[in-house]
């Protein structure tokens, strides 16, 4: 389930690219007269994730002045000495729309080594992690501290070479300044709307080793039996088939290489596969990345004209339609009733109830959705399951259970979208139950950290907002489910032990709408009494987000996606809790900690005035004194006692439904 629906919108549908020719057919030119590796003319798209667990994407400043482009590599001298330099050119250019970044394509690094050695040197620009070094493959990337300019206007790369003299040779040269400053003069050229004096300046810093450069007249042989298709098939076949959540069905080669640009644009935008875990950060269980192997594999294939080569078609011999059920046939199914979505406009939240057939209470394992219209339905909450697009299916963790109630009333909320047409949305859920004879031992619990106090500035392109909750007692996490609207741009969740440093859990680089899911820890997390998990959340509200409804405007909290949150559902157990011995009060003192973990922004477990903020905010500074019982100045947790109840009242459907996927 790798290549979905939004395969379709991928902007830049390029040309297949061959190697030692640009995407646009355009012939490549030397880089410098020391150095075989060709620079392309233009460059293409593509999407890479920095060192901060932060992505960028190249179209995304298509109205820059400038993008500036530098190599990277941990420990280079070329690069430490070139900081101070580059920061003060970043800081220099910033007001006149100049974009700065660094690329580490050095195959010895890990975003650790990375992350430490930006942090030593003082570095203030990002550092993409170039992992499978496809992006500096395609840009003619060779040597260490090389400069790339690139014109968003024609994205033509217009300056190749050293920052400056002082870091053209084979090592910096001592001076304090710079006799002629390339990179600067270069930048100048554009932002004067003249031609580029000098485009290209040979250098002679470290080279970086890039070992499929040298063998890419071999790409032609990577098989398509025997390594593409299976790919393909491990990755991508479940949503691309007959019937499938898929825009085209992979059922042989022709179609594979029909639409091979648009997947190798897939692949280096990371659009696809649908999975926006950090890949440096944790490892989890339905993990559906594809590895560093697999992406070059796919792409020199795909520049190489994905050449048809001898042997069978493994896809065509081994379609099949999707099934129904992927999880086979339910043991009880649901319908819910019919509801009409109009072509336009907004709909509210539609809240249907069924009452659970069965006689005899059943322990759930799993669940599937099925709507009607894949287009108009957002996302379904229920206490038997969730869905939003790519995430059908909700399976426990081995052991783990809840307990549906016979006759029991079950209430779903349905966002529906209008997409253009009216339509009629009929949902099925499939229940599957464990056997009656071999219950679950361990009660599986779902909360919410839940921040109804966002306020996104107008204009604001990453703009954060923080929220926790704390632990009060032992408990294993499982999976955590990150959730925002159109403006979101990137989540993360910490984990901060009872006197330790923060830990990054899971980090989403670029958060996407349209693709939201829970993330299952491989190895479930052991969470001790009085562990804080914090979310934070970055929003794009900026005219440069495609999918900002209005960026004149601050947004808060809301339903509807033209509004915000910041909802983040987890799923856990408390270790000291069983089926037969069920601890509700650590569910009460967890909920209690939920209005502290909205205002305490530097999370020292008391909140000031001017950490305030919100529309519950304003009640709470209205009582501010009457609070503040100790007259401390500050609020504890005990002290917004009150708030946390009305808070969680005004939440409490969101909690029995348990939330999206859980």
């Amino acid at each position: 389930m790798k290549f979905g629906l939004l395969g379709l919108a991928l902007s830049g549908c390029a040309a297949v690219a061959l190697i030692g020719v640009a995407a646009n057919s355009q012939t490549l030119r030397p880089a410098a007269a020391t150095t075989q590796i060709r620079v392309p003319e233009r460059v293409d798209n593509f999407r890479l994730t920095d060192h901060l667990s932060k992505s960028h994407e190249l179209r995304y400043f298509k109205d820059a002045a400038a993008i500036v482009i530098v190599s990277h590599a941990a420990g280079s001298k070329h690069v430490a000495d070139a900081v101070p330099t580059l920061n003060a050119l970043k800081a220099g250019y910033d007001s006149k729309n100049v974009q700065f970044f660094m690329l580490n394509s050095n195959l010895p690094d890990t975003r650790e080594t990375v992350a430490s050695s930006a942090t030593a040197s003082g570095l203030t620009i990002p550092v993409l992690l170039d992992s499978a070094q496809l992006v500096g493959e395609s840009l003619g990337v060779s040597r260490t501290a090389e400069a790339f300019v690139i014109d968003p206007k024609s994205w033509k790369v217009v300056y190749h070479g050293p920052i400056d003299d002082r870091f053209a040779g084979k090592a910096p040269k001592g001076q304090a300044k710079a006799e002629t400053a390339y990179l600067a003069n270069a930048l100048d050229d554009i932002l004067a709307g003249r031609s580029v004096k000098t485009a290209s300046v040979p250098l002679q810093s470290p080279a970086l080793s890039f070992p499929d450069r040298d063998r890419q007249s071999d790409f032609v042989n990577i098989s398509y039996e025997k390594q593409i298709a299976p790919i393909l098939a491990e990755n991508c076949v479940a949503c691309h088939t007959e019937g499938g959540i898929g825009p085209f069905a992979m059922t042989s080669y022709e179609m594979v290489k029909g639409f091979a640009p648009m997947i190798r644009e897939a692949v280096r935008t990371d659009r696809m596969p649908p999975y926006q875990a950090d890949p440096h950060i944790g490892a989890f269980s339905d993990d559906m990345n594809l590895s560093v192997s697999e992406q070059k594999t796919l792409v020199h294939w795909i520049e190489a004209g994905a050449p048809r080569g001898k042997g069978s078609d493994p896809l065509k011999i081994n379609a099949k339609a999707a099934p129904e059920w992927e999880l086979g046939e339910p043991d009880l199914v649901l319908t819910l009733p019919a509801y009409k979505i109009p072509a336009s406009g907004i709909v509210d939240y539609q809240n249907p109830v069924l009452k659970n057939p069965l006689t005899e209470g059943k322990w759930l394992r799993a669940s599937t959705i099925k709507v009607g219209d894949r287009q108009a339905v957002h996302h379904l909450l229920s206490p038997v399951g969730g869905y939003a697009v790519g995430a059908e299916s909700n399976v426990y963790p081995a052991g783990t259970g809840t307990w549906v109630e016979p006759g029991q009333t079950l209430r779903f909320q349905l966002h529906y979208t209008p997409y253009g047409k009216e339509t009629t949305d009929v949902t099925r859920i499939g229940l599957y139950f464990h056997n009656d004879k071999a219950p679950p031992t361990i009660v599986r619990r779902s909360a919410v950290i839940a921040n109804a106090g966002i306020e996104i500035p107008a204009n604001s392109a990453r703009h954060e907002e923080t929220a926790y909750i704390t632990f009060p007692a032992d408990a294993t996490l499982y999976s955590v489910f990150p959730h925002a609207h159109y403006r979101g741009e990137n989540a993360a969740v910490w984990m901060q032990k009872p006197g330790q440093s923060e830990e990054l859990i899971l980090a989403l680089p670029k958060y996407d709408f349209n693709w939201q899911r829970g993330y299952e820890f491989k190895t479930p997390i052991q969470v001790p009494a009085g562990t804080k998990l914090i979310t934070r959340y970055q929003y794009d509200n900026s005219a440069r987000n495609p999918a900002n409804p209005d960026p004149s405007i601050k947004v808060t909290w809301g339903e509807q996606s033209h509004e915000e949150m910041q909802y983040t559902a987890l799923s856990f157990r408390w270790n000291d809790e069983t089926a037969a011995s069920q601890k509700p009060e650590h569910m009460e003192k967890l909920n209690a900690s939920r209005s502290i973990g909205i205002m305490d922004k530097n999370l020292d477990g008391q909140v000031a005035r001017n950490e305030v903020r919100g529309r519950m905010g304003q009640m709470v500074l209205a009582n501010f004194e009457k609070l503040d019982a100790d007259k401390s100045g500050q609020l504890s947790e005990a002290e917004l006692g009150q708030v946390t109840r009305m808070m969680n009242r005004a939440i409490e459907t969101a909690q029995a439904q348990q939330s999206i996927g859980q």
